[in-house]
């Protein structure tokens, strides 16, 4: 059972929630809506664009107990994702592969009573065996690993997943809300990534207060963490577990695998922690959208993000939006626990000798947005560069350059690591969207347990049947370059496609 402990809270967290004036906002959205009713010839829920969920009509305010559950709404959620994965060449290490999940989701909502309602959210996954691999090889699985347990799989044989993704109490005022629970939390750190067939989530309590016109603060505090491809929740951070078993902590592509069971045992430190989130989020200032925000993983890493979006309309209905993003990750332990590794959790080879054992390393992004009249589209330019210290740390799903030149299934946060991306969105019809992303990934060539160079291009389509009924297909193509550095060809055709139907 995790112990509980107590948490000395940052001077630069206490700064955060009493700075009425320092900036926020970006593409951050608020951590929860409020509970009222909302009357609305739309459908009771919507999707957005990156696949969370927008709800049109949400439970009202009662005055019993009684009403409290009566008075509350059902949203449902039929879903089905299939994954194709085509190497250019396949080797003892990287095989074709291929995954398909079929379930959905259905959440409860109570009503309010003096402000005060629950949330809970089933999900389930289920794995036809006409489109499974063979069990001793779902560990090839890539993109589609999230629509089934690799551990499950491994210890039982079994490919389908029954999940409790929300299950928190909430409380809720104009200028409050607070949430205890199982969660989703959408922030420049983690996010609920829901692209698959369950979100990922985490364990604790937020709230948000409204501080200013126009501003809100927010804090967190999470115990735990549940992947989108784990059946229970477990450490934010720590990969392994007490046997060794890769699957069974957090296994998140972008862990940093040197911050493993062992080496925190080694070093007689515990391998249970927690996870502090906060920012301050604006539009005060007319056309301007900010965020600063801040993490905490107690003894392991602290980090600090300046975001900023500003629009410059024109008369004629387009508009240019510059926007940058500063992230500045600060070690506050982890490097003597992860020694010379990078977040591979191999030896650091080709990083500089002054960081050695140390996780000290920054980011800066900046885009330029071109957006058309009404809504129909936009063009984007964005770039990326990486300190050349260490890895960027986040294995909670919110990706440090996302927005900016993360393009699908990539990791670009290495150490000096560089990356330009165009990308168009087009609304060819009110219900038909496509999107084409385009990133040059220049990798550093000279470390060792880091990717090849590479080009990737993405293209997305997602045509709205009805209100209720989405169909997605995206196409993945990317030509790695190793040259003459002796590093994997990691060139991939992937092919996805996705059905949703929200009642």
């Amino acid at each position: 059972m995790k112990k509980y402990k107590m948490i000395r809270i940052s001077t630069v967290t206490a700064m955060l929630l009493i700075g009425s004036s320092l900036f926020a906002g970006g593409d951050i959205s608020p951590a929860a809506e409020p509970i009222q009713t909302k009357k609305s010839e739309k459908p009771k829920w919507q999707l957005n664009g990156n696949m969370t969920v927008k709800y049109n009509t949400l439970p009202g305010e009662v005055d019993t107990i009684s009403a409290l559950f009566s008075e509350g709404l059902f949203y449902g959620r039929l879903r089905a994702n299939a994954f194709n994965w085509d190497w250019s060449e396949e080797t003892e290490k990287l095989h074709d592969n291929h995954a398909m999940g079929i379930g959905g989701s259905l959440i409860y909502k109570s009503a309010s009573l003096h402000g005060f309602s629950g949330t809970a959210g089933f999900y389930t996954s289920q794995n036809p065996g006409f489109y499974n691999m063979d069990s001793d090889e779902v560990g090839f699985v890539k993109a589609g690993k999230d629509t089934l347990s690799r551990l499950k799989v491994k210890q039982t044989g079994n490919w389908g997943m029954n999940v409790l993704g929300q299950a928190f109490l909430q409380y809720n005022s104009e200028v409050l809300d607070i949430i205890a629970g199982r969660q989703l939390f959408e922030s420049v750190f983690t996010a609920s990534n829901d692209t698959k067939m369950i979100p990922n989530a985490f364990d604790g309590v937020s709230a948000s207060a409204k501080i200013y016109d126009k501003t809100t603060a927010r804090v967190a505090y999470f115990t735990d963490q549940k992947l989108r491809d784990h059946t229970t929740a477990h450490d934010v951070i720590t990969f392994k577990d007490e046997s060794g078993e890769s699957w069974a902590n957090n296994d998140d592509a972008a862990v940093h695998r040197g911050l493993n069971y062992a080496n925190f045992v080694t070093a007689g430190e515990d391998p249970d922690h927690d996870l502090i989130v906060a920012d301050i989020q604006t539009k005060a200032i007319k056309n301007l959208k900010a965020t600063l925000s801040y993490l905490q993983v107690p003894g392991i890493v602290q980090d600090l993000v300046l975001e900023a979006h500003y629009k410059v309309a024109f008369d004629n209905g387009w508009a240019v939006k510059p926007g940058f993003r500063y992230f500045y990750q600060m070690d506050d332990g982890g490097g003597d626990i992860a020694g010379y590794t990078n977040i591979t959790g191999k030896e650091a080879i080709g990083y500089n000798l002054g960081t050695d054992n140390s996780l000290d390393s920054s980011l800066i992004a900046a885009r330029i947005d071109v957006t058309m009249p009404n809504k129909q589209g936009f063009f984007r330019l964005g770039y990326s560069k990486i300190d050349d210290k260490a890895d960027i740390l986040t294995p909670w799903r919110g990706f440090p350059t996302g927005g900016f030149t993360r393009a699908m299934a990539q990791y670009n946060w290495f150490a000096n690591t560089e990356t330009w991306m165009a990308r168009v969105v087009y609304k060819v019809t009110p219900n038909l969207n496509m999107s084409l992303r385009y990133a040059i990934q220049d990798f550093d060539d000279a470390k060792k347990y880091v990717p090849a160079d590479s080009d990737v291009w993405n293209l997305d389509v997602v045509y709205r049947l009805t209100d209720q009924l989405y169909l997605k297909g995206r196409v993945g193509i990317v030509n790695a370059d190793p040259g003459d550095t002796g590093k994997l060809d990691t060139s991939y055709n992937e092919y996805r496609a996705e059905i949703n139907y929200l009642f």
